[in-house]
């Protein structure tokens, strides 16, 4: 049962990161041992199992350690998080992300040497699933309901095109605010401006306009 993404804990926050990385068309196995939200995501994950994810042997019965990436969501019992953390940490699941309940879980987990620690009070469950998809979505803020800035290193197709060659502002309804090149930054960028590798990238828009960019152009998938 090896899949791209595994999914511990289905409240508000695990089950938006699987929302949003099932509507990606990822693979993904949400996990929860509550049965009535693993039927909830029946239809909305690749498969959807009800499990207590403290338990050992039944993460192994599952292949936890074939999934390429396992987000811990676990929001109502510390002591489950943790101890699911340390059976993932022991099974070598190659990348782990977990979602801390307070500053001294984060301390923990830091010390069991997750590879991000996620604060729901300071990150968006939509943000965090693209992030989770490709490393070139840097930073956001939210604006309105419905309109964000969000800082983006360029992706790899657009290394060597310009502005006017890639028309943002017209195939998508973003504006480019500012390019981070190195130590230089460039308010209002020049329309011939030719991105290169490691660029930074400042983008106003609608959420919806943001999203289509950041799909087409962006995500470097990991």
């Amino acid at each position: 049962m090896s899949k791209d993404y595994a999914v511990i804990g289905l409240g508000r926050f695990g089950g938006s990161i699987c929302r949003e990385l099932s509507r990606e068309g990822k693979q993904v196995l949400a996990i929860d041992i509550d049965e009535a939200k693993v039927n909830e995501f029946k239809n909305i994950a690749s498969h959807a199992v009800i499990l207590d994810s403290t338990d050992e042997e039944s993460l192994k019965e599952i292949g936890i350690h074939n999934f390429e990436h396992v987000i811990v969501a676990i929001g109502d019992s510390l002591q489950a998080s943790i101890l699911t953390t340390v059976i993932l940490t022991d099974l070598h699941v190659e990348r782990i992300t977990v979602k801390a309940q307070n500053d001294y879980h984060e301390k923990i987990l830091r010390k069991l040497g997750v590879d991000r620690v996620i604060h729901p009070e300071r990150d968006m469950g939509r943000r965090i699933a693209q992030n989770i998809i490709s490393n070139n979505i840097l930073d956001f803020l939210d604006l309105s309901d419905d309109h964000s800035i969000v800082e983006v290193k360029t992706g790899k197709k657009m290394i060597g095109k310009s502005l006017i060659d890639l028309d943002i502002r017209a195939n998508f309804g973003c504006n480019v605010m500012a390019i981070k090149s190195g130590e230089t930054i460039d308010v209002s960028p020049s329309p011939e401006y030719v991105f290169k590798p490691d660029d930074i990238l400042l983008v106003i828009g609608s959420d919806d306009d943001i999203h289509r960019f950041e799909k087409q152009l962006i995500i470097d998938e990991q």
